[in-house]
């Protein structure tokens, strides 16, 4: 009689990715609305800029979300049927969001091209509305959602969510959005996040796309 060994355990998710993802997406629509609030009446160059940001920053939120709705959520209610309340509260949360960037849309079209203060004020108020609804779901995510994932959603489950969306930014964006996840990064979570990525890649992220992002969110926020 043959003793076979036992089949290594699976690895399951590591989140911290996700508090990263979380702490940029908290701080740029907590800058956004003060930086709309203080562009000078008429000045559409301005406004383009910080336009085109704030809607970089919502396809990336966007993304973000249905890549939880199309991979996270179904796997959490088919594990957890005892949580499938949290889920679907999560889903409504999402459509919460989704709605009110929908309505940005439009808002943040009028105002590059006009920059007249009342629709800056629209395009302010409304992205104010969103962080709440997103503070909210963000801050049960971490709490509820997460540990959840730690027991029942694999690494190589995790990883496909990390994945998704990718290919529907701008190639341009990309560099930026990273960027933007590592500005507040401690060394631990900078080696991590790099340590996905291929090594070519990784080392435009440490030397030519960090200055690209250095210059672009200078300009942004105005320091330039």
């Amino acid at each position: 009689m043959t003793n076979t060994a036992p089949a290594p355990p699976v690895p399951m998710a590591d989140v911290r990715d996700m508090y990263v993802v979380h702490r940029a997406f908290r701080r740029e629509l907590r800058l956004i609305p003060g930086l709309v609030r203080a562009v000078a009446p008429g000045d559409t160059a301005r406004a383009a800029v910080l336009a085109r940001h704030a809607r970089m920053c919502l396809q990336g939120l966007h993304l973000h979300h249905t890549g939880e709705d199309e991979l996270l959520w179904p796997l959490l209610l088919e594990r957890c049927p005892p949580d499938a309340d949290l889920v679907h509260r999560m889903e409504a949360q999402h459509e919460q969001v989704e709605h009110l960037t929908g309505l940005l849309g439009p808002a943040l079209d009028r105002w590059e091209v006009e920059a007249r203060p009342a629709v800056g004020e629209e395009v302010a108020s409304t992205v104010d509305a969103l962080r709440t609804v997103l503070l909210e779901h963000l801050d049960e995510e971490e709490r509820e959602i997460l540990p959840l994932a730690e027991r029942h959603v694999t690494q190589a489950e995790w990883s496909r969510l990390g994945e998704h969306g990718k290919g529907q930014m701008a190639l341009r964006d990309l560099p930026l959005l990273f960027g933007s996840l590592l500005e507040e990064c401690s060394p631990e979570e900078r080696a991590m996040m790099l340590g996905v990525v291929p090594l070519p890649v990784r080392l435009l992220l440490r030397t030519v796309f960090a200055g690209h992002y250095r210059r672009y969110v200078r300009r942004v926020r105005g320091t330039a």
